[in-house]
């Protein structure tokens, strides 16, 4: 990670204004995210070569041990040199993620779990914050074009109504890190890639937060699906605006 996150850094600070393409509507890609892959596939490769190996911007065909890589998470801010921007690994074993990292790598934090033995920042535990009442809660909403907007809208509206204030930061996986961190009170999604979410939600759970139940098999790390990501008491309210009935009851968190 940190050569991957020196290399994020790099390109960020020598970007153009403009250089990117898009893969489809609000869909950056930039030559850094394309180089920080290749670097992550090529150190995985060389240090566990029997490992199959799932990334954002080269696919791949998840396997019983699988490293999946997002090289930039936050790439529209990152092209537009907003410095909120990470780089994420996960590993998992029959789809179930055991190791997760994120590396912002303007602020040098480096965010750290592993299933059973707690998530840290910088070497330092973290625990979710202890946010029990809406009105005092700060949530975090991603966006995504698979749903309708009105499904959007109408979501902010049932948790503004409920009192929480709400933001958007364009970068699920630092939401997540910061649910984990205890500087948000919750994240949801309706749905997102398994390379933005997997490691974040490993370390809310090892914080001590609830999490959905998605992912949860081999098979999900090639999907899209629903996630949330929440301090215990506020989960089941954050999970009904959010999800209404169709998303089935969170995981308990884990034990601190």
């Amino acid at each position: 990670m940190p050569r991957a996150a020196a290399r994020a850094l790099e390109g960020f600070r020598n970007r153009e204004a403009g250089q990117y393409t898009l893969k489809g509507p609000q869909d950056i890609l930039t030559e850094t995210d394309l180089a920080v892959e290749a670097l992550i596939r090529a150190e995985i490769a060389r240090a566990f070569p029997e490992d199959a190996i799932l990334g954002e911007e080269g696919g791949g065909t998840p396997g019983p041990a699988t490293w999946v890589i997002d090289p930039i998470d936050g790439t529209a801010n990152f092209a537009r040199g907003i410095p909120h921007f990470c780089v994420i690994v996960a590993f998992c074993l029959d789809g179930r993620c055991e190791l997760g990292a994120i590396c912002e790598p303007v602020g040098a934090e480096h965010y750290l779990a592993r299933r059973g033995c707690g998530a840290t920042l910088n070497g330092t535990p973290m625990q979710v914050s202890p946010t029990r009442e809406m009105p005092r809660a700060a949530l975090e909403f991603g966006w995504s074009r698979r749903h309708p907007v009105a499904q959007y809208l109408e979501a902010q509206r049932q948790l503004l109504e409920l009192g929480a204030t709400l933001r958007r930061g364009a970068s699920g996986g630092l939401a997540l890190a910061y649910v984990a961190a205890g500087r948000s009170d919750g994240y949801a999604e309706l749905s997102m890639n398994s390379w933005d979410c997997l490691a974040g939600l490993l370390m809310v759970h090892e914080a001590g937060g609830t999490t959905g139940p998605w992912p949860a098999t081999l098979d999900d790390l090639s999907r899209t699906g629903p996630v949330l990501a929440a301090t215990p008491a506020l989960a089941e309210a954050f999970s009904g605006a959010v999800f209404g009935p169709q998303l089935p009851k969170p995981a308990a968190p884990a034990p601190l």
